[in-house]
């Protein structure tokens, strides 16, 4: 199947349903997609967008974030939108990465590594995560879940949702390192480090910026991992950090497979 949904303005737009599941079935299509930011979505991108008929879009941006990249919508969209503004006085950590690192390769990774290992402990992500699940089970329509680049909080949320529904590893694995699709980081390298640049004042090398626009597998490993040495096991940390006990699990289960 054709999981890229392709658009002028939005990156990295996918459905990361259709995967087969433990229980012999397969996610639904057409249910679940992921994205970065919709701030340069093109006219001809909303109407695609629109023809989804989305129900919930979840942006885990910070409020700073939107503010500096605000979404385009369609204007007849009247599905519900998922954002909060926790912990907006402290300090966005990536930018204080780029303005303070010594832009290499390692530093990058250390840091890359380091917001995986906090990730799924950030009262403000838990939240967002958490409003998600709860959602997913009454939504009436398709969940689109995005962030700025569409690969590191969309990552780990897209990967515990086929954690929960018994979707193999590999497949999991697959569509998280779907990001790395070179056409994109291609073509997205300058536009990515103009950007930094603007922000920051900074100018990133090549193989840096690579890093930066990148996923590795050790990336959701270590999340996963985290998740398992604080509550367990990833399950625990769904039901006990997430709220999604075992009814709700077989309540999203009968929603989102076939």
């Amino acid at each position: 199947m054709t999981r890229r949904v392709p658009l002028e303005g939005v990156e990295n737009f996918r459905d990361f349903g259709g995967y087969k599941t433990a229980s012999g079935g397969r996610l639904k299509t057409g249910r679940l997609y992921r994205s970065a930011s919709h701030g340069k979505a093109t006219d001809a991108d909303l109407e695609t967008i629109h023809a989804l008929e989305l129900a919930v879009i979840v942006d885990l941006r910070r409020r700073r974030e939107r503010e500096r990249d605000p979404s385009r919508r369609h204007d007849a969209f009247a599905g519900e939108v998922i954002a909060n503004d926790l912990g907006d006085e402290e300090e966005d950590s990536w930018i204080g990465h780029i303005t303070t690192s010594d832009l290499t390769d390692a530093s990058f990774h250390g840091y890359m590594y380091e917001y995986y290992r906090t990730a799924p402990f950030d009262p403000r992500i838990v939240d967002l995560y958490r409003r998600y699940f709860e959602i997913l089970a009454r939504a009436e329509g398709p969940v689109l879940i995005h962030c700025a680049a569409g690969k590191d909080r969309t990552g780990i949320l897209a990967a515990l949702t086929h954690h929960l529904t018994g979707v193999h590893r590999d497949d999991m694995m697959a569509d998280y390192l779907a990001t790395n699709d070179p056409e994109r980081v291609a073509r997205r390298l300058p536009l990515v480090g103009q950007a930094i640049h603007d922000l920051t004042g900074r100018t990133l090398p090549e193989s840096t910026l690579r890093v930066a626009m990148g996923v590795e597998p050790g990336y959701l490993d270590t999340a996963f991992a985290a998740m398992a040495e604080h509550y367990g096991d990833v399950d625990r940390y769904l039901e006990i950090a997430l709220g999604v006990d075992s009814i709700h699990r077989r309540e999203l289960k009968a929603r989102l497979a076939e």
